[in-house]
């Protein structure tokens, strides 16, 4: 909550960006946020995953939904017509990485299928559990909002996105009401009366020279920016972290460059050169590498077997 001019008012920090969220105070949001040198998003920024975002007048503060717990049951993948069962396990696959579950099918040529289960590689429930369609309106009849995608843009008059602004709008929307997604035959996409049914028209914006993109490509492109947006809004979007060991304290670190140091000697490397220069140089190389506990270990292992090698051959000589 931030205060300006006595009014109250809330606002989202993303990417340390400042989002206003009421009109009337735009203006001195902007002068706050000046001020303490943050930016102010665009308006069209506003509808963020998961928020359902209004310009209000008659009130201070933004009503922010909860967390969308029902991400995966609000939105449906539906395939129109699909003539490869492949395609139809592709799919499924897709939508179980990236957390989505509903499956449409509308006059599949082929389905249930084994080439199906099989390409879709363990997502056997997405196509247990998918709904068969006679046609596309009974599969989108219990649905509030419709996005169609296409390959080409079409003479139809929709708003057209990209993909990552189609999934700010598809979570918005499904944060209370359910949403199809809806992609057309593989080798005709949807026709036109089928996008009209739609309330917004998503394209990939795909190599001009080579556009073929495969439907279960497709589908894992939108249900990959469906996931990032959902899990922006649900500020869980966290990398995995590699497994780090502590650094290499100073004293084991002496201990190696006295290892270091009598082993070059034993091979001769230190003949012909500074001793003083060159150690000098290995100390600046290992200051910026700053190797942990294991890797150093892992080096002093090699200098102790060069030495073993070096001792057996002076032995065999």
């Amino acid at each position: 909550m931030t205060r300006q001019n006595g009014t109250i008012f809330r606002v989202l920090y993303i990417n340390n960006g400042l989002c206003v969220i009421k009109k009337s105070i735009v203006a001195a949001a902007v002068r706050l946020a000046s001020k303490n040198k943050l930016g102010v998003m665009p308006r069209r920024y506003l509808a963020l995953a998961g928020f359902r975002v209004h310009w209000r007048t008659d009130t201070t503060k933004l009503e922010i939904p909860a967390v969308l717990d029902n991400f995966s049951e609000n939105i449906s993948i539906v395939l129109v017509n699909p003539s490869h069962p492949g395609n139809i396990g592709a799919a499924a696959r897709a939508m179980k990485t990236m957390g989505l579950s509903q499956l449409r099918l509308v006059a599949p040529d082929d389905f249930p299928s084994g080439t199906a289960t099989a390409l879709a590689c363990g997502a056997d429930d997405i196509l247990s559990n998918a709904r068969l369609y006679d046609t596309l309106d009974e599969a989108l009849a219990d649905c509030h909002y419709v996005v169609g995608t296409s390959a080409r843009v079409r003479g139809v008059s929709l708003p057209l996105v990209d993909p990552r602004e189609c999934a700010r709008n598809i979570i918005s929307e499904a944060s209370s009401q359910k949403v199809a997604l809806i992609f057309g035959r593989e080798d005709k996409g949807l026709t036109n009366d089928q996008l009209r049914r739609c309330h917004l028209q998503v394209h990939i914006p795909t190599n001009e020279e080579f556009s073929s993109l495969n439907l279960g490509a497709a589908v894992q492109v939108l249900c990959y920016e469906l996931r990032m947006t959902q899990l922006m809004a649900d500020d869980a979007l966290a990398m995995p972290k590699p497994r780090s060991h502590d650094l290499a304290s100073m004293e084991d670190m002496e201990r190696y460059y006295d290892h270091l140091y009598q082993v070059l000697m034993g091979i001769g490397f230190l003949d012909h050169s500074s001793h003083e220069k060159i150690m000098a140089k290995l100390r600046r190389l290992y200051g910026r590498i700053r190797p942990d506990s294991v890797e150093l270990s892992i080096l002093r292992g090699i200098l102790s077997e060069t030495q073993r090698c070096l001792g057996a051959n002076q032995k065999e000589s």
